[in-house]
């Protein structure tokens, strides 16, 4: 069942973000997605089996000097056991759709170059390869 995240969904989605490679505490996931659920220029789906999370998708309204207002997927991962399923396919329609009632007609995501299996899903999707990049980072202390 395809619905919009709630507080409960915590332990869940930090457990999928651990799959992904970004493991978080369900504490600290909670008050980020208590953050992220209040905020209207975010969106939060999941996909629940039976109050286990099939796979979950983050995406938000972003307004650039350069390119102006689009949604950006910020996330997006799908338990391994429910992969090539169309989990997937149904978080991004989602998100797309979330995008169109934004008044949007632009949804762009970053896929990192080593995650092959995540380029041709979003090609697949009718995703076009717009460019390459460099992600830098710089902790403040």
């Amino acid at each position: 069942m395809l619905r919009p995240a709630c507080a409960s969904d915590a332990a869940e989605i930090a457990r999928l973000s651990g799959e992904l490679g970004y493991p978080v505490d369900a504490a600290s996931m909670a008050a980020r997605l208590d953050a992220l659920v209040g905020d209207p220029c975010q969106c939060v789906r999941v996909v629940d089996v039976a109050g286990r999370l099939a796979g979950w998708i983050a995406a938000e309204r972003r307004l650039s000097l350069e390119v102006g207002e689009r949604v950006e997927i910020t996330g997006l991962v799908v338990d391994g056991a429910s992969r090539r399923g169309g989990v997937g396919r149904t978080l991004v329609a989602a998100a797309e759709a979330w995008a169109r009632e934004q008044g949007l007609g632009m949804v762009v995501v970053r896929s990192n170059v080593q995650r092959q299996a995540s380029h041709p899903f979003y090609e697949g999707l009718g995703y076009v390869r717009r460019k390459s990049q460099h992600i830098y980072a710089k902790h403040l202390g």
